[in-house]
């Protein structure tokens, strides 16, 4: 009740209590303690009480405006109603859309790789990958791979073998084709005493549609240790089998026959290559060696020649599939755009 409406009703009152005690002159004598006692017309006495216990009402009416007066100082959201507040259930689904603002984030992600503070860019890609859509979510777990990945190597650099592993797998388990943490992850069970499990982990990785010269070569390593030469053949084969137009596997098929002395089988594999890629200088240094080894020294000698006005490097190129960079070898992580796991014979 407002204080004005008060004050309305108030006057009202006594005015009807003045024009009823004109009309009811009878008294009532009230005594109060000791030589205090009067006697009050009976109307007058009603007023009084009413009049009392109203002003007391009236007066905390006022302090209560005032209180709240003082308590929404300032506050402007009081003058409208309050938004209801968020459930937990739904404040934690908001959760990890939180970031509204992904350029900033990704800024801030791709700024901390640079400074190779992988560790703190790996929790902001943790929350990116889970906002990202489902068709930029491919791209965004590479690089989630790839942080796994780096602190992988930082472990297994330290000694910390068990959380090396944890971290290559985890990278395996964002992106099961990343080469890289195949790779390490093999070699971080050979230090730990592991060769089966290593074996395991790279033949898994070649099953894969574009098997890797790396993890083929490592397994072909572990095969020649162990003194299984078919295992080595049957590894390139079956590789090149399900990409029958991937000149690098089937390089990596006559080199075997070469180190196995299945010279005639090494010929015709680099003959075959030869028609398709001449300006290749693995091919001729090979060739020629097996013409050396034949005794055929002369045309050995003119193989060599040719391998060597190609170039001077004995070694297999690559290009990045993400940038199209050329590479000299293969490469964990492109130097040029700096993305991993797109290195590609």
């Amino acid at each position: 009740m407002s204080i004005r409406f008060g004050l309305v009703v108030g006057l009202l009152f006594a005015i009807v209590v003045t024009y009823l005690t004109s009309m009811n002159p009878s008294r009532v004598h009230v005594a109060l303690g000791g030589d205090w006692a009067f006697d009050v017309p009976l109307m007058a006495l009603i007023a009084v009480v009413f009049g009392a216990g109203a002003g007391l009402a009236l007066v905390l009416g006022i302090l209560r405006d005032v209180t709240r007066s003082y308590a929404h100082r300032g506050d402007p959201l009081e003058a409208g109603p309050r938004p209801a507040p968020a459930s937990p259930v739904r404040a934690a689904a908001a959760a990890p859309h939180e970031p509204a603002r992904p350029a900033t984030t990704h800024a801030g992600r791709d700024s901390l790789i640079e400074r190779r503070r992988f560790a703190e860019a790996l929790e902001i890609q943790a929350r990116v990958v889970q906002a990202a859509p489902r068709e930029e979510r491919a791209a965004e777990s590479t690089v989630l791979a790839g942080l796994h990945y780096e602190i992988g190597r930082e472990r297994l650099e330290k000694e910390d073998r068990g959380g090396a592993i944890a971290h290559l797998k985890d990278a395996l388990r964002a992106q099961p084709d990343f080469v890289p943490a195949a790779l390490m992850l093999g070699e971080a069970h050979l230090k730990a005493g592991e060769p089966r499990e290593a074996l395991r982990v790279w033949e898994r990785a070649a099953e894969g549609p574009q098997p890797a010269l790396p993890v083929l070569s490592r397994i072909e390593q572990l095969h020649r240790a162990e003194g299984r030469p078919t295992r080595m053949i049957s590894l390139y084969q079956a590789a090149l089998a399900r990409q029958p137009d991937n000149l690098a596997l089937a390089f990596g098929l006559g080199r075997v026959y070469f180190e196995l002395a299945m010279l005639d089988e090494a010929a015709e594999q680099f003959q075959k290559m030869e028609v398709r890629a001449p300006e290749l200088p693995l091919i001729h240094a090979y060739l020629g060696a097996i013409l050396e080894r034949r005794g055929q020294f002369r045309d050995a000698m003119e193989e060599y020649r040719r391998a060597l006005r190609e170039s001077d490097r004995i070694e297999w190129p690559h290009r990045c599939a993400a940038c199209g960079a050329a590479h000299a070898r293969w490469v964990d992580r492109c130097p040029t755009c700096r993305r991993w796991n797109t290195s590609r014979p």
